[in-house]
């Protein structure tokens, strides 16, 4: 028997279990997936927009692989500080995999970064999302203008959300206070703003085109910044994505939009260089105009537009960051692998293995994570002949509660679905998450089946 430790319940992770217990090489492997959280799925469950019911039933596929015989589920488990560590972690499993993604996001660089009313787009994501680290600041409250830097898909999200309306957020899963504050913001004027042109944008063409079809919202794109790319006026030679997102904005620009009560503006060519205080939070955020410089990046032009804003979100990239015990390069923000085989000063650390953002970097979409793991399984198994000769325990988790640990098994987490449904019942919604570690936790406890 092969006994394996998956760091992480996001896709990645899931896929790397699905891989190891559906193959034919190792007749008997055992899997068990932990996560610092009580509840699976990762960035599927935190990180999909809740509007994005489609993406989010994903969870359905991830269920199966969780509900495995040979696979089990073991939530509320930290690793690194505070936690189990690398080397403990391998004295119980013949193989670890880390799929702990990239956990922080990148910042700008730019004076007043730091200002009350500027945050990154995970943390607003976090918050609607209701993950039970985030904070309960309401980040709506007061803000009349919002300015959001980046031009990918979690900036498009972040742009949807403040745009909807209560009607369009209550049946989705959004936690009640959010939903409060987002139904009663009075954020009426939002501009995403990327430094780069139209044909450079990272956003998919499916979700800029979800931008047009918001009730009571006009989206408005300035055909003067569009043509500033040298792609813009033929756009016949970019890949299919590109040109598709060209032409959707080609015809914003050419057919306005009728006005609405919200105005979405889309802006492109000005790299941000400072957020402007005002009354002790940010007041502005002043750009400066960049033309393209004929390698495929920018460059400045001297020139500068302030553009109001008491709501400021960057969207411009997650991170990974060091995981106590396993090298780091920190300038690629991964973990130095080999086909997924960790390495340590250049060789092969035995029985170490990643998949997911911290193994290849936080690109791709939830499905770039099939293959991803499917070679570090590969890794993995051509090990196993070696990996199998070492003594572990013949139960990680017996060790583990002898540890003092008490992980929120699979039927916990059934339990804390049965509260969020019960929750959403009385609240006149469908299903609502439970926003706070103390409520996840009671209800992971309560156990008992109705």
């Amino acid at each position: 028997m092969l006994q394996v430790a998956v760091v992480g319940s996001g896709p990645s992770g899931v896929y790397t279990a699905q891989g190891l217990v559906q193959q034919g090489q190792v007749p008997e492997v055992r899997v068990d997936v932990l996560d610092r959280l009580p509840c699976p799925y990762g960035l599927v469950r935190y990180g999909v927009a809740p509007d994005h019911e489609k993406i989010k039933s994903l969870q359905n596929n991830l269920r199966t692989v969780l509900e495995h015989e040979r696979v089990r589920f073991l939530g509320g488990v930290r690793v690194g500080p505070d936690g189990l560590s690398a080397a403990r972690l391998r004295e119980l499993y013949h193989a670890v995999v880390y799929c702990v993604g990239a956990a922080t996001d990148r910042h700008l660089g730019v004076p007043g970064e730091e200002l009350p009313g500027s945050w990154s787009a995970t943390e607003f994501v976090s918050w609607y999302s209701a993950h039970p680290d985030s904070l309960s600041d309401g980040f709506v409250v007061g803000a009349r203008a919002a300015v959001v830097i980046g031009v990918g898909n979690v900036a498009v999200d972040v742009t949807r959300m403040l745009a909807r309306g209560a009607a369009e957020l209550s049946p989705t899963d959004m936690p009640q206070a959010a939903l409060a504050a987002l139904a009663a913001s009075p954020v009426r004027e939002i501009q995403m703003v990327g430094r780069r042109g139209p044909s450079q944008a990272r956003f998919t063409t499916k979700e800029l085109r979800e931008l047009g079809g918001l009730p009571d919202t006009e989206v408005v794109v300035d055909p003067a910044e569009l043509a500033l790319d040298p792609a813009y006026a033929d756009p016949s030679g970019l890949p299919a994505a590109q040109r598709r997102n060209v032409e959707v904005l080609r015809g914003w620009a050419e057919n306005p939009h009728p006005s609405g009560t919200r105005r979405i503006r889309l802006r492109f060519f000005l790299r941000p260089v400072e957020l402007l205080p005002h009354a002790g939070r940010v007041g502005a955020v002043r750009f400066e105009r960049t033309l393209p410089d004929g390698r495929g990046g920018v460059t400045g032009t001297g020139r500068f537009e302030d553009i109001e804003a008491q709501l400021v979100f960057r969207s411009v990239g997650y991170r990974g960051v060091p995981l106590e015990g396993l090298p780091f390069d920190t300038s690629l923000g991964t973990v130095p692998h080999l086909a997924g085989r960790v390495l340590r000063d250049g060789s092969v650390s035995p029985g170490e293995y990643v998949a997911g953002w911290i193994k290849r970097g936080p690109t791709g979409v939830i499905g770039t994570n099939r293959p991803c793991a499917k070679e570090t399984v590969t890794s993995l198994l051509e090990d196993a002949p070696t990996l199998a000769r070492r003594d572990v325990p013949p139960d990680p988790l017996a060790a583990l509660r002898a540890e003092g640990l008490d992980p929120v098994e699979w039927e916990g987490w059934q339990a804390i679905e049965r509260a969020e449904a019960a929750l959403g019942a009385s609240l006149g919604r469908h299903v609502v998450k439970l926003p706070d570690w103390q409520s996840l936790m009671e209800a992971a406890r309560t156990t008992d089946a109705p």
